[in-house]
């Protein structure tokens, strides 16, 4: 086994790797999570750092 054995088996375990983590990704069962997780940044922030109390702590 020389280098260009080491090199070849290398890339196909880098090609299984990237289609794993793209079945990973888009599969059917995880697509309500990401949907979910995809409104994270429009909802809205009840607690700010003024209405927890941090705007005055000296005493």
């Amino acid at each position: 086994m020389d280098i260009n054995d080491v090199r070849g088996l290398g890339s196909v375990f880098a090609l299984a790797a990237m289609l794993s983590v793209f079945w990973w990704a888009y599969g059917s069962s995880r697509k309500q999570r990401f949907d979910k997780d995809a409104e994270i940044p429009f909802l809205e922030d009840d607690e700010s750092p003024v209405t927890r109390g941090d705007k005055d702590r000296s005493n």
